[in-house]
């Protein structure tokens, strides 16, 4: 596939997507349609960002119409810090497996047991990338798609489309574009003031 992904590989709900977005709006809405599916439909939304991203998707949902609060006290609402769910598996500058399963695991079991569907978004992938650790990126990456081939759940993976690309990053692109079943967003590169 090439860097960008392909504009007509579009994912389904339940699969593992990459979303490239120019700004907070685009973020707010392409991660959190897929959020309030779930729980409009009685399943479970959960949100790995930063604290300035679960504010703007949690945003997002309320002005859509979710109770948030009635969701969180129900359990299908759930919300986790990027940076430090990442540090509970990370040894040195590289996901272990072992603590990923043992962060991520229980979380995705539990809600897909309970209150599916289950619908996620992450970032930690994109603080990886960010940092310059691309070979750690593509790991997650990787452990995600792992964790998916046992429980059925939707994951959208947002990387901010203006850092994500550059002709140092080409193969490492390809391959965090093959790592995902589709795309949603703008595409690596992308003018954030282009519309």
């Amino acid at each position: 596939m090439a860097p960008g992904g392909n504009p007509g590989r579009r994912a389904s709900a339940s699969a593992h997507s990459v979303l490239f977005y120019r700004d907070d709006s685009e973020l707010a809405a392409s991660a959190g349609k897929p959020l309030l599916g779930a729980l409009t439909s009685g399943g479970t939304a959960i949100v790995i960002a930063t604290p300035a991203h679960r504010e703007l998707i949690g945003r997002w949902l309320t002005a859509a119409g979710a109770d948030l609060p009635a969701a969180t006290a129900a359990g299908r609402y759930l919300t986790r810090d990027a940076r430090e769910t990442m540090a509970s598996f990370m040894i040195g500058s590289w996901p272990s497996p072992a603590g990923f399963w043992q962060a991520l695991n229980p979380l995705i079991q539990r809600a897909a047991a309970a209150a599916p569907p289950v619908r996620v978004f992450g970032e930690m992938v994109a603080l990886l990338w960010a940092s310059g650790q691309l070979g750690a990126a593509l790991e997650l990456e990787a452990l995600w798609n792992e964790l998916a081939a046992h429980y059925p759940f939707g994951l959208v993976c947002g990387y901010s489309a203006g850092t994500v690309g550059g002709r140092d990053r080409g193969d490492a692109l390809t391959e965090l574009c093959e790592a995902h079943a589709g795309t949603l967003g703008a595409g690596p590169g992308a003018d954030p003031g282009a519309r």
